[in-house]
């Protein structure tokens, strides 16, 4: 095949488009040390602020970041959301440029996109790709709210988590994960980022409200619906209850079926979840349940998620 030299020039043209895309990028990616063999990614998202994805950090203290120019310097954990799995490190005497951010209304599916990280040697990588995939506000298994989701058909190499998708311009969409999906890396926008950092620069942590109990969604017979007069066609069971928890004081038994809280059906987890958000904490929720076949209502007070599990 002959590229024309038109078709080269073209070619010549995106590459350093998107060349230029990186090195622009690149001036707010930092290494991030806080596990073992290898660096994850960061951004510097505000002056003397550095978001990175929450599973990449090992330990909380004695956390270094590599910096654009090579040098290695300490950072200290202002705080912790595995729910959105955000974290927030505090740059003391930084002259680094904040990360200039997209706006993720904006995207389309198609749209060019690179992933940007650093190495633990000071290195920048990228990974080119599209858009994928675009959708609304979701929540993830641990809880948090995401405002959009975003998934870009692209590489996720071993370090670039923690670190941003960027658009052909250079401008921050959000910060790239492994840890929200088990089949997929995904990113979360950058208002979801903004918003998670401002919580954890003033509290450290982002409360959540916490049942103590661990769920999975079932199909009830329609039999048994029909019996109870019940709106939906499904439930979540409870598989676990902690010992000591919201649940356990409430009267609840692994076995038992949630179909409602406070007069709203339930049918999967994520509804459950939605339910548990930080202004109810210290609240009492009704629950109705399936028990042996017959509808029982409970009042369960809803805790806050302990650290551990946050």
């Amino acid at each position: 095949m002959v590229t024309s030299s038109s078709e080269a020039s073209t070619l010549l043209a995106l590459s350093d488009h998107l060349t230029d895309a990186v090195e622009q990028a690149g001036r707010v990616v930092v290494a991030i040390n806080a596990r073992q063999r290898m660096a994850s990614s960061g951004v510097h998202w505000q002056p003397g602020v550095i978001v990175t994805a929450n599973h990449t950090l090992k330990r909380d203290e004695e956390i270094t970041a590599t910096l654009p120019d090579g040098q290695t310097v300490p950072v200290t954990l202002a705080g912790r959301d595995p729910g959105t799995d955000l974290a927030v490190l505090r740059l003391p005497d930084s002259d680094l440029p904040a990360a200039q951010l997209a706006d993720a209304a904006g995207l389309k599916v198609g749209q060019m996109a690179l992933a940007i990280a650093r190495s633990a040697e000071g290195s920048p990588g990228a990974s080119w790709g599209v858009v994928s995939a675009l959708g609304g506000a979701w929540r993830t298994w641990r809880g948090g709210q995401i405002d959009r989701f975003i998934r870009a058909d692209l590489t996720l190499y071993p370090g670039f988590s923690g670190g941003p998708l960027v658009d052909v311009r250079g401008q921050v969409v959000g910060i790239n994960t492994s840890a929200l999906s088990r089949s997929m890396g995904l990113t979360i926008p950058a208002v979801t980022v903004s918003r998670v950092a401002n919580q954890l620069l003033s509290t450290g942590r982002v409360a959540r409200g916490y049942l103590g109990v661990g769920m999975q969604p079932v199909r009830l017979p329609d039999s048994l619906r029909q019996a109870l007069a019940l709106p939906g066609n499904g439930g979540v069971i409870i598989i676990t209850i902690e010992p000591g928890s919201p649940a356990d004081k409430a009267g609840l038994f692994i076995g038992d079926v949630l179909v409602a809280l406070d007069n709203t059906a339930v049918g999967d987890t994520a509804e459950v979840l939605a339910m548990l958000g930080a202004e109810r904490i210290g609240q009492p929720l009704q629950a109705r349940i399936i028990r042996g076949g017959k509808l029982i209502d409970a009042t369960i007070t809803v805790g806050e998620r302990p650290r551990r599990e946050a």
